[in-house]
């Protein structure tokens, strides 16, 4: 059966080139430039294998252009093998560039949009799928971090003002994302709550967690 253009699904990946001294700066404050690189380089690796495993149709949106030469859009960046990636525009905020990327998704035909970041090694390749699933039912997806914000947002069409007034990388991201979708009538479906590593203690409580699984 064809599926209809309004529920085409498509995963949109924000995420950094894996270069030393422009990643994981808040780890690296406490573990140096070159560790912080070899952490974001292993949370790069897990999610592309979620990504991947999920098999749905994804475009990677590069916080900045890569530097060498050999920086054509035609060509997929070695961390993303087989993926389209495209430069996030420049804008005030990590909501306007969002919201951007969720437009220029929908304005493509998709009918879902799930949007995700490279935090959380928690994420698999179940939990976008089982996003995409709760999308034919809800209006909107969220999957809860345990620090106030999220490592998943997803909606059916560009709702503009959740990426709007927000305090981003905030505990306050969250509650004002739901406050905004009651707001406006939206259904939302939570996933799991999940652990981001942003900082020295939020790797430890990884490390931590690794080592007792």
């Amino acid at each position: 059966m064809k599926t209809p253009v309004d529920s085409r699904p498509h995963l949109l990946i924000f995420a950094r080139e894996p270069v030393l001294g422009r990643v994981k700066t808040r780890l690296a404050v406490g573990i140096g430039a070159a560790a912080a690189l070899a952490v974001y380089r292993e949370l790069l690796a897990l999610t592309a294998a979620a990504v991947a495993a999920a098999q749905v149709p994804a475009t990677v949106w590069l916080a900045e252009a890569p530097a060498e030469m050999t920086a054509d859009e035609a060509l997929p960046r070695p961390e993303w093998p087989g993926l389209p990636w495209r430069v996030q525009p420049p804008a005030d905020s990590l909501g306007a560039r969002m919201a951007h990327a969720c437009g220029a998704a929908f304005g493509a035909g998709a009918g879902r949009a799930v949007i995700i970041g490279t935090d959380c090694p928690g994420l698999s390749a179940a939990l976008l799928t089982r996003a995409f699933e709760e999308l034919l039912t809800h209006d909107v997806v969220l999957g809860p971090a345990d620090d106030g914000g999220y490592y998943l947002l997803g909606m059916n069409k560009l709702e503009v003002e959740l990426f709007q007034n927000k305090s981003w990388s905030t505990a306050t991201v969250l509650p004002d994302t739901l406050a905004d979708t009651a707001r406006l009538g939206l259904r939302v479906a939570l996933l799991p709550t999940l652990h981001d590593v942003d900082s020295v203690q939020d790797l430890a409580t990884w490390r931590a967690a690794k080592s007792q699984a």
